[in-house]
């Protein structure tokens, strides 16, 4: 099956199977910054299809929601690119709010268990996906794959649920899996013009947390200069800044997390 993006510009693009146009940059244009399409032949059948296969996918995200509502937790997609830290910020977070909020990870890869046996050890419930099985090696979670996984989950008994996303920086953005919020973890080792050539993602998270900022005196990095570039694609979006590291600023993640959590169940009760 190939790969089927949803670009901000309303239109859905169909890719075929090599992996390498998952890298394409749309870079701003002076009419837009969308990127140049033209390249695309695009008939009405095939958008149809694409049509139909993101209706369902928001229908099945619709259902994901109402049990979390049901089950009075919150959910959180959590996003990055490869390498930029996701999996050790969760791992820092489990152990910060082991004891504090029951929480449970779904934990998507295209193959292996690496970063859920990681995650073991701290109270959290777990359900891997791996996409390549069965799900055609999907480069992100879609609200199908994420509802799959929710029958080996207590979701009765949880307070919280992190939906840890495949690592990229385009295709889990254009994917609603049913979460209350979404985050991304952005490392300050990718360059400070990551927002501005990968827009979706930035614009799509309700928080940007800015990772690995110990390592900024051995860089040649103006984290300046990555905000105003954040601040032109996503204006006053929330920031946190850490190095899962050190442990410098999990505690005002963990917190976020809690006022989620807290906010959620309020309006579901309500």
């Amino acid at each position: 099956m190939g790969r089927f993006h949803r670009h901000d510009d309303g239109h859905d693009h169909h890719h075929g199977d090599d992996h390498s146009h998952h890298h394409h940059h749309h870079e701003p244009t002076a009419a837009h910054d969308h990127g140049d399409h033209s390249g695309y032949v695009t008939g009405t059948e095939r958008v149809v299809v694409l049509e139909r296969i993101f209706e369902e996918n928001d229908q099945t995200a619709a259902a994901n929601r109402r049990d979390f509502d049901d089950a009075g937790l919150a959910a959180v997609n959590l996003m990055s690119s490869p390498g930029a830290g996701k999996t050790t910020v969760l791992r820092e977070t489990l152990s910060h709010l082991q004891g504090r909020l029951a929480v449970g990870v779904v934990e998507g890869d295209i193959e292996t268990s690496i970063d859920a046996d990681r995650l073991s050890g701290f109270g959290a419930a777990i359900s891997l996906i791996n996409t390549a099985n069965g799900f055609g090696g999907e480069c992100h979670l879609d609200a199908p794959m994420v509802r799959s996984a929710l029958p080996r989950l207590p979701l009765a008994e949880l307070d919280l649920l992190i939906i840890e996303n495949v690592g990229n920086l385009v295709c889990p953005a254009e994917f609603d899996v049913g979460a209350h919020a979404n985050a991304m973890v952005y490392s300050v080792t990718e360059g400070e013009e990551k927002p501005l050539k990968y827009p979706v993602m930035f614009r799509s998270a309700d928080l940007v947390i800015v990772n690995k900022v110990d390592l900024i005196p051995h860089l040649d990095y103006d984290l300046s200069l990555f905000y105003a570039n954040l601040n032109t694609v996503h204006p006053g979006v929330s920031v946190i800044e850490t190095s899962a590291r050190t442990g410098l600023g999990v505690d005002q993640w963990c917190e976020w997390l809690t006022d989620l959590h807290r906010d959620t169940h309020a309006t579901a009760v309500g």
